[in-house]
């Protein structure tokens, strides 16, 4: 069984920087995403990466500003978020693929998730 959990959220400045972790235990991982879901919304995709490639693919409203990545040994992942707007306030959730599966980042592909870490960004 695979157990995430994630820390590092917070309250942060318009253009400000934080970084999540998502610490990962239990089966080896195919697949490692984010997803966030803001306050009356549905939750997103915001990026995810493969384990053996570490190719990465994100979210057109993130690109260039988030960076997902993994320590070596690819059990724990990592979501740089750089010049944060008020929009990109949610709370984010790690998910894992032990199996790749259809795509890297609808939900339904997803079999394990934390529980999340909230994000605030003010103006």
């Amino acid at each position: 069984q695979v157990q995430l959990v994630e820390s590092g959220g917070g309250s942060v400045q318009v253009g400000g920087s934080l970084r999540l972790s998502c610490a990962a235990s239990g089966f080896s991982l195919a697949i490692m995403g984010w997803f966030r879901q803001a306050p009356g919304k549905q939750r997103e995709y915001v990026a995810s990466i493969y384990t053996n490639s570490r190719q990465s693919y994100y979210q057109t409203s993130v690109q260039g500003r988030f960076t997902i990545s993994l320590d070596n040994a690819g059990r724990t992942l990592y979501l740089q978020m750089n010049s944060l707007k008020p929009e990109d306030t949610a709370t984010y959730y790690c998910a894992a693929q032990e199996r790749a599966g259809s795509t890297s980042f609808m939900e339904k592909d997803f079999g394990s998730w934390g529980k999340g870490t909230r994000v605030t960004v003010s103006s």
